[in-house]
């Protein structure tokens, strides 16, 4: 049985990683597919996030990585899949990712949606999450591989603007301020 995972994967995260890595011994191919979404600015291009997550799943050798755009029950059809496979962090991902499951369901009755739940450890994770993270100087070691938190911090250091700088005032010392029998 063949299962797509779709996402935009900008950029791929250990979160995702643990969804592949567990979907990879529950199907006999997962086929990771990056959507080309027009209506987003990315971080990397799509080729980058191939290439990252080709990386990443080297050692899987039932995973394959590929790119589209559309519908993603139309790409499935067209990879042969019958299954699409999405990990779920919260209620709030249930509520969404059900109304998709549904839609999807309009859209074709032969594929289902398999939903797994994320690890613990990467329940609040999110490429979002991680973009943040990383703008504002923190450490994304943790979060993401090796390769994918190195391009992180290059497109950060090379593109970082400061819109608010923080002003500081200088406070003179205690002792020049005026005691209270001074006012």
């Amino acid at each position: 049985m063949i299962a797509i995972y779709p996402g935009s994967f900008d950029p791929v995260t250990l979160g995702h990683l643990d969804i592949i890595q567990r979907g990879s011994r529950l199907f006999s191919a997962v086929i990771v597919a990056v959507l080309r979404n027009p209506n987003k600015t990315p971080l990397f291009t799509v080729q980058q996030r191939l290439e990252q997550i080709r990386q990443a799943t080297t050692h899987l050798d039932n995973v394959q990585v590929d790119a589209f755009e559309g519908l993603t029950v139309e790409y499935a059809q067209m990879q042969k899949a019958q299954v699409l496979l999405r990990g779920l962090r919260a209620i709030s991902d249930f509520e969404v990712e059900l109304q998709m499951a549904h839609t999807n369901k309009t859209l074709s009755t032969e594929i289902e949606t398999v939903f797994l739940a994320t690890s613990n450890e990467y329940s609040f994770l999110s490429s979002s999450v991680v973009k943040e993270i990383a703008r504002f100087g923190g450490s994304i070691n943790h979060l993401v591989p090796p390769h994918v938190a190195l391009d992180t911090y290059k497109c950060f250091t090379h593109n970082q603007t400061v819109s608010n700088p923080i002003k500081t005032e200088v406070v003179p010392p205690l002792n020049s301020f005026p005691s209270s029998r001074e006012v």
